[in-house]
């Protein structure tokens, strides 16, 4: 029902007011994601809670265990200790009872005398039990029984977890491995979901703004060629005539937002000039624009219109954080299978804490933005052309670079 009615939104109202709805739309989106990581917390802190618990319960078990191996250690010294006339039935029942727990009873020079409940399969089975008391007194503290009077008149009880306890120590691990991995799933299919909600309202947006551009663009296309009729020699004709049709090609741009555009092999360096030529006309004297870009054009699979808005829309953000005064300049390195582009300003910097939030939708220090610029810009170089851009660094108050990488093209 929701989605019904948010496309019927999206085609039914005005510019402005799509623009009012998709700020809203991402300002609960970006609720949404404060829910999710305060939910993520609630799960860690549970998960922190169940293993400290499992933890005691553990210790209170090894405990009991411990204390039944001492009581199984005073039935073996007195059954070596007994008399003829000694009573050994509690003594042997005492000895039977441990089904559980693996013990193996040593001397004093750690030879194996007898073991129980462990699986030695072996004709020299003493031996690998004498190894494997070994290992299990390092684990646990031997019980030593005092059979003589001599110092090494002594017996060892050497013993390991029981199964049920080492089952015990691991689950809750198991389970919160289990737990985590359905929580992942659940948290990327919602994020997946999400994610193609919001792409439907930019598609929509997009192409609607696209279709509500072309009518008075129309108009003002068929005004200019009156106007050139009636005034063929005014120099303003021709440049309203770029104007016009810098709308139209605005109005291109949105409308190739959402479908696969089309690509073909782009002299890099032709278009960047264009992008410095096109800003520098409409940039103020006090902005300073400068180029490095090599004395080769390098080829890259592209869609020039978009490639060329991102270009300029990275140009339009370093102007407006440098107030309209410093300098831009753009430079490129050439590698053997990609072309990394930088502009790099002079403007106030990003804050380190803001520098990962920079491409979020809705993300914006304007205080008449939307946000929505570096977002395209992301979606354009990384879906559309399999690049990457990001910040390659920034300072406060000594300003920031971008950095974009492209795929050159295989000629």
């Amino acid at each position: 029902m929701y989605a019904h009615a948010e496309r019927f939104f999206v085609f039914s109202c005005t510019i402005e007011e799509k623009f009012v709805f998709l700020h809203g739309l991402m300002y609960w989106t970006d609720k949404i994601r404060q829910v999710k990581i305060a939910l993520v917390a609630t799960a860690v802190i549970i998960a922190a809670a169940s293993l400290v618990s499992s933890h005691f319960l553990v210790k209170d078990l090894a405990q009991e265990e411990r204390n039944r191996m001492e009581i199984w250690a005073e039935a073996m010294h007195s059954l070596n200790t007994a008399t003829e006339d000694t009573d050994l039935n509690l003594v042997l029942k005492v000895l039977e009872q441990n089904n559980t727990i693996p013990v193996i009873v040593t001397d004093a020079y750690g030879n194996a005398q007898i073991y129980r409940n462990v699986k030695i399969e072996s004709p020299d089975s003493l031996k690998i039990a004498a190894e494997m008391a070994k290992s299990m007194a390092r684990k646990h503290t031997p019980i030593k029984i005092q059979i003589g009077m001599k110092p090494t008149d002594i017996l060892q009880v050497c013993y390991d977890d029981s199964l049920l306890l080492t089952r015990l120590a691991y689950y809750p691990y198991v389970q919160l491995g289990i737990v985590l991995i359905f929580v992942v799933i659940a948290i990327f299919a919602l994020l997946t979901s999400k994610k193609a909600e919001q792409n439907k309202v930019w598609v929509g947006l997009s192409k609607e703004t696209a279709h509500q551009l072309g009518t008075p663009i129309s108009s003002l296309m068929a005004w200019t060629e009156i106007l050139r009729e009636q005034y063929p020699n005014d120099e303003l004709i021709p440049e309203m005539d770029k104007d016009v049709k810098r709308l139209q090609l605005i109005a291109d741009r949105f409308s190739k937002i959402g479908s696969a555009p089309e690509r073909k092999d782009t002299n890099l360096m032709e278009l960047l000039e264009h992008v410095v030529e096109y800003m520098g006309r409409r940039t103020s004297n006090k902005v300073q624009i400068t180029t490095d870009l090599g004395s080769e054009g390098a080829m890259v699979y592209a869609n020039p219109q978009l490639l060329e808005w991102v270009f300029e829309n990275l140009c339009k953000n370093a102007v407006d954080a440098m107030g309209g005064v410093g300098s831009i300049h753009i430079s490129t390195q050439t590698l053997a299978n990609k072309v990394l582009i930088d502009v790099k300003d002079t403007g106030k910097g990003i804050e380190h804490k803001n520098i990962n939030n920079v491409f979020r939708p809705g993300f914006t220090t304007k205080k008449r933005g939307w946000g929505l610029g570096l977002s395209l810009a992301k979606r354009i170089i990384e879906e559309y052309h399999n690049g990457k851009i990001f910040v390659l660094n920034s300072e406060l108050g000594k300003g920031t670079t971008f950095r974009i990488e492209l795929r050159r093209s295989q000629l």
